[in-house]
Parts: C-alpha cells; structure tokens; sequence
C-alpha cells in the first residue's frame, strides 16, 4: 500500500488538496490495515484520514527548502525509466480465453 504515497514537497505546480487527501488516505490504511473501514469504525476511520490530510498540508506549506522545485512530468518519466531497469521490458500479456456458451441450433 505504501507504494502509493508520492513525495509531494517541492514541485510545481504545488501538491493539490485531491493528492495530499490520497497520500493520507493510503497512510492510514496502511496504519489500520483496511482499505475499507467497517460501518462500526466508519468514524474514526475518516476522522484519522482528515487529521492527517490536516497535518500533511500543514508540513507540506512549512516546509522550507533551497532547490529549486522538480517538474512532475520529468520526475514521472526518470520512474518509468527506473521502473523499466528494475523490471525490465513488460511482457506482453497472452490474448485473454473467453467462454464459449452453447448455442441452440
């Protein structure tokens, strides 16, 4: 779960409200162990997700730094280039089986 959590400090344009929410969200499925709380824990399972969006945004507006911001677009390609020598080339995946039903004649 915790692949999901990006860096969201020091890029333009600036992290959204929709990813720093993400970020928190899969923070605490992570702390929790759900991916989905129970109607019973329902509450507390949404209320930990705005404190953390609340702490997150907090850290993310005070947090000073001296370089200059990264670029998403290039960031996202240096992952894919990682992501391709770590793993190397995708396999292309075999024609999926479909059932054949019977027909009437």
């Amino acid at each position: 779960m915790c692949r999901n959590i990006k860096t969201l400090h020091n890029f333009a344009p600036p992290a959204t409200e929709a990813e720093i929410r993400a970020s928190s969200l899969q923070f605490v499925r992570k702390l929790s162990g759900f991916t989905k709380a129970s109607k019973a824990n329902e509450a507390v399972f949404d209320r930990a997700v705005e404190q953390v969006t609340a702490a997150a945004r907090a850290l993310i507006a005070e947090l000073v730094t001296n370089a200059p911001p990264r670029d998403r677009a290039i960031e996202a390609a240096k992952a894919r280039e990682r992501a391709a020598e770590r793993y190397g080339r995708p396999v292309a995946r075999p024609p999926r089986r479909t059932r054949r039903t019977a027909t009437t004649a």
